[in-house]
């Protein structure tokens, strides 16, 4: 471990806290986080950093070094959840029906301490660190696309990204080689059937019933129609239809999510739920219309990317510090940095002490991961452009 690094970001843990609960106490959602942007913004320009706007309300900073050498980008996500925060936090969120339930907070102090440190060692190394302050990884299209799209990988040679992970005890890190999580899509299915009297269902054509087959027919596209070694959920989230108990309404609507790592079962449990739907409203008398969004590809590692973070995580934070798991069926946007150049999705741990999973309105994190994160951030950084850290 390089005691040195490790004792310039053990100086700003008193920093990273502060940095972390100002965020939370002023969460923005997608595409919206204009403050967060404007104080993430005047830090890095403070620091001296090319700063410019990338994907709206996201920033792209560059550090560069000694003349030659390669480009690694680090990136934070930027912003929070559309939800009510409860448990009476003394940083809670003072902006209502929005709060930081994920982690992003976290993220962004920890890549503004690593800026910060690899700023002052900028004489040490030769090439570029790119600082990707990202918006909008909770909202499908993201942020991210509109990232890439807009250049912010352009000569870069390899990406990084971290997540705090509730699910791992603090300080524990877990990275895997190939998909780590899932492509994320949504679909919405209108049943439309013909409305009618509750006491004379013979009249009418109930979408509730034939809703309640679809839902329970797709359910045969998991266990009859995808292969069992293949990951895949299709969940409905909502059923909404209806206004009283005596009338048969006209229409039904479903929502849902479908969760594949393998374009082929992708494909696969997208047409089988048109077909399915289609199918079974007919056979009901009824029609409906299905609307199949893709969300964000699987998040796949590259293999050489997984080998170097590994080695990085276990010389500067032990060699106990990986911890076994298996991929996780959620999506990220980061799948459209790993799409361009090579790369690693980490997950760091921060759930000593916290029961409440990702999304949970009382979500938070063990603060204690956060110098953590901000030396395995550094020591990224500066391994993948030859520097040992000292």
């Amino acid at each position: 471990m390089s005691k040195r690094l490790e004792t310039e970001i053990t100086a700003l843990t008193g920093q990273l806290v502060a940095w972390r609960r100002d965020f939370h106490r002023h969460p923005e959602v997608a595409f919206e986080e204009t403050r967060t942007s404007a104080v993430v913004r005047e830090f890095l320009e403070s620091l001296g950093l090319s700063v410019h706007s990338a994907g709206g309300t996201g920033l792209v900073a560059v550090l560069k070094g000694r003349p030659g050498g390669k480009t690694v980008a680090l990136r934070a996500d930027m912003d929070a959840l559309p939800v009510q925060e409860q448990g009476g936090k003394e940083y809670g969120s003072l902006n209502r029906g929005v709060a930081h339930a994920c982690g992003h907070d976290g993220h962004m102090a920890m890549l503004m301490a690593a800026a910060k440190v690899l700023t002052a060692r900028k004489g040490e190394f030769s090439g570029r660190v790119v600082f990707l302050f990202q918006p909008a990884e909770e909202k499908p299209p993201g942020g991210a696309k509109r990232m890439v799209e807009e250049g912010a990988l352009d000569g870069v040679d390899a990406v990084f990204g971290l997540h705090l992970w509730q699910a791992f005890p603090t300080g524990k890190v877990g990275v895997i080689k190939g998909p780590i999580l899932a492509q994320a899509d949504n679909f919405s299915i209108i049943v439309k059937g013909k409305g009618g009297h509750g006491a004379l269902p013979h009249t009418a054509v109930d979408p509730i019933v034939a809703a309640a087959q679809i839902v329970a027919n797709s359910q045969t596209i998991v266990s009859r129609n995808v292969d069992p070694l293949k990951p895949c959920v299709v969940t409905f989230g909502t059923v909404n239809g209806g206004t009283t108990n005596n009338i048969i309404p006209a229409e039904v609507a479903l929502t849902g999510t479908v969760r594949t790592f393998d374009p082929a079962v992708q494909a696969l449990a997208e047409r089988r739920l048109r077909e399915i739907a289609e199918e079974t409203a007919k056979a009901f008398g009824a029609s409906c219309q299905v609307d199949y969004m893709l969300g964000y590809p699987a998040v796949v590692n590259d293999a050489a990317m997984v080998d170097f973070a590994t080695g990085v995580a276990k010389r500067v934070l032990g060699e106990g510090c990986l911890y076994p798991f298996d991929p996780v069926m959620g999506g990220e946007d980061f799948a459209f940095y790993l799409q361009k150049v090579p790369g690693a999705f980490i997950f760091l741990g921060a759930g000593d002490g916290h029961e409440f999973p990702h999304h949970h309105p009382a979500f938070d994190i063990d603060e204690r991961a956060l110098p953590v994160g901000a030396l395995l951030y550094t020591s990224l950084a500066l391994e993948f452009l030859g520097v040992k850290p000292a």
